[in-house]
């Protein structure tokens, strides 16, 4: 067996003695969850009888308390193409736990909420938030004691993450994630890129760009794209936390079915009353965060997850921060293209061999921890083969070598020596870049900054002519304490576009951009945010900034004094649309970007 690569150990065991002391604390709480009230055993007869007064033919099995009764909390809604599968499946769950002599009931419900329907819109403000309120979500679900188990209904942005933070408060659940898989391939990607250019330069109109997007959003399923729905279900194969190499099998097909099934049975074994006993807070340890980082790097995954990992880690006692992501990027290779990555999607990737085949060749070069505890067997080594049906039953075999090397290489031929996720830094702050899809002739870019309060105003200076030159577009008071921050995704036709002329273009922003940023460099999530005195809010039109991948530097280019002289610009009034002032207590919390930018994180540390 190949020892553990160094730079990967180091990494663990910094996160290690970190997170020594709020682990421990996070351990002794669960702990005494499972012993002292969140259990069914704790109930009174009362309080047990309204959990099964609805509960029809399972309800003398909840009653008996002889069987684990597993807590369902889903993000269905029939709007969010990725989630609408779910609709039926707490009945498909109810059945498979019965022939395991287990009942299952649905704890609650979680808002899902489409960053493709909100993107570039008002109400993009509340996606970040979204993910907090599903972790609030979750736990109002578990709360009511009722359960011995956890089946989390989940895909997208921040639901996935959402409603992890929320389970781990509950971490002496067993615990598994069941996705439903991507929809068909639709539309190529390189055409729908062709038309989203044309249209932001006036070249077609909106008939033809929405037939380009229909064509390429058309069904049931996660969008094709690997962007961080998909980034999601990566790093829950990289855990342990699915059942193997679950995360990319195409809704309503009989394989996706078995793979659902299989999970209720898993879920079943793997509760305290028997030998085998997975707790979620123990599954989601150092070395499963540390394994969900190095998917990323290998797969050229969202950039949000810089953003989420933190936070999930932070949920269970755990601190990372993004000098791990970059030193972990520095020595994992980047196995996968998958658009916007390549031209490929998750469905040809997943054709190719997938996350079965990356866990496998991680593994093999000691470049994955394999000693952690999965749901599905001891360690990780299960996660390295790929379902399939034989003689219609479920079976997981090996994937000796990729089936398509422009989507999927070895450790010995990566596409790169690294995983493409940098950590730039300098006097205006901290912040990351993905470079995976931008040529190296472009990872450095020195410009005049153009200066922006709102991406509206970006796409009009566009418009007017007003950004025909080299350029670096900064676009601040986006932070999580401004505006919620969101993704900036629909500046990247006319940033593309800008590039394609022939000029040196980068976006600099305390904003998002998104899990599909692509081609055109972009220094984001910059931290501290300019709201509040972070140094972004110092930048003037016209300094020069250099920002470079290669070098992790970012840098206004202005004499120390004169920039430590420098009075800090008004921040724009706080937007009021779309229920974003609802969210006002969430801003006004928020901890920084690189410690996961949540509000409600920091607050429950203050209490453990």
């Amino acid at each position: 067996m190949t020892d553990l690569h160094p730079t990967i150990a180091k990494v663990t065991d910094r996160i290690v003695a970190r997170s020594k002391v709020r682990r421990r604390q996070y351990l002794d709480l669960i702990e005494r969850g499972r012993d002292a009230g969140t259990n069914r055993d704790q109930l009174s007869c009362g309080n047990l009888a309204h959990g099964f007064a609805a509960s029809g033919e399972d309800k003398p099995t909840i009653r008996t308390g002889r069987s684990m009764n597993m807590g369902i909390v889903t993000a269905y809604n029939d709007m969010l193409s990725a989630h609408q599968p779910y609709g039926r499946y707490p009945e498909q769950i109810k059945i498979a736990a019965r022939e395991v002599g287990a009942t299952a009931q649905v704890a609650g419900g979680v808002p899902a909420m489409c960053d493709g329907v909100t993107q570039g819109q008002a109400g993009m403000d509340l996606s970040l938030f979204s993910r907090d309120t599903i972790a609030l979500g979750t736990a109002i679900a578990l709360s009511h004691a009722m359960f011995e188990g956890t089946l989390l209904l989940g895909i997208c942005d921040k639901i996935v993450p959402g409603l992890l933070m929320g389970a781990l408060r509950f971490g002496h659940l067993p615990t598994i994630l069941i996705p439903a898989g991507p929809m068909p391939s639709g539309l190529a990607n390189k055409e729908k890129v062709r038309i989203r250019q044309l249209y932001a330069e006036g070249k077609v109109g909106k008939d033809e760009l929405l037939e380009s997007e229909s064509a390429s959003y058309h069904g049931a399923g996660t969008c094709t794209f690997y962007g961080t729905a998909n980034s999601n279900q990566m790093m829950m194969e990289m855990m342990g936390l699915h059942m193997p190499a679950a995360s990319f099998v195409n809704p309503g097909t009989k394989l996706r079915h078995e793979l659902t099934r299989a999970a209720v049975h898993r879920l079943a074994a793997i509760g305290w009353e028997g030998d085998d006993y997975r707790p979620l807070g123990h599954c989601v340890d150092e070395k499963a965060i540390v394994n969900a980082m190095i998917g990323l790097m290998a797969t050229g995954g969202s950039t949000n997850h810089a953003l989420h990992l933190p936070a999930i880690a932070r949920a269970a006692g755990i601190s990372v921060d993004w000098t791990d992501f970059a030193e972990i990027s520095e020595a994992v290779p980047l196995l996968a293209r998958v658009y916007p990555n390549g031209s490929g999607d998750v469905n040809n990737f997943h054709a190719a061999g997938g996350i079965s085949f990356v866990i496998r060749e991680l593994l093999d070069a000691g470049l994955l921890h394999r000693d952690i505890l999965t749901v599905a067997r001891q360690d990780l080594t299960a996660y390295g083969q790929e379902p399939v049906l034989e003689d219609e039953a479920l079976m997981w075999r090996d994937v000796p070598v990729s089936r398509d090397e422009s989507i999927l290489r070895p450790v010995s031929s990566p596409f790169q020596p690294d995983g493409g996720m940098k950590l730039l830094q300098g006097n205006i702050g901290r912040c990351v870049m993905k470079v995976s899809a931008v040529d190296e002739e472009r990872w450095t870019i020195q410009a005049p900054a153009a200066i922006f309060h709102d991406q509206d105003d970006v796409l009009r200076a566009f418009k007017a002519g007003e950004l025909e030159r080299d350029v670096i577009v900064v676009v601040r008071f986006q932070g999580p304490r401004a505006n919620g921050m969101p993704e900036l995704h629909k500046l990247t036709p006319a940033l593309g576009v800008l590039q394609d002329r022939g000029f040196k273009v980068a976006l600099l922003t305390d904003g998002r951009m998104s899990g599909a940023s692509g081609k055109v460099p972009a220094a984001i999530h910059m931290s501290p945010e300019a709201l509040g005195g972070g140094p972004l809010g110092k930048l003037r039109d016209g300094d020069l900034v250099r920002v470079c991948a290669r070098s992790g530097v970012v840098e206004a280019m202005v004499d120390a004094a004169e920039w430590d002289a420098r009075d800090m610009p008004q921040a724009p009034p706080p937007p009021y649309d779309t229920g974003r002032e609802l969210f006002a207590l969430f801003r006004h919390h928020s901890d920084v970007a690189e410690q996961g930018a949540s509000p409600i994180l920091a607050a429950m540390e203050t209490e453990l």
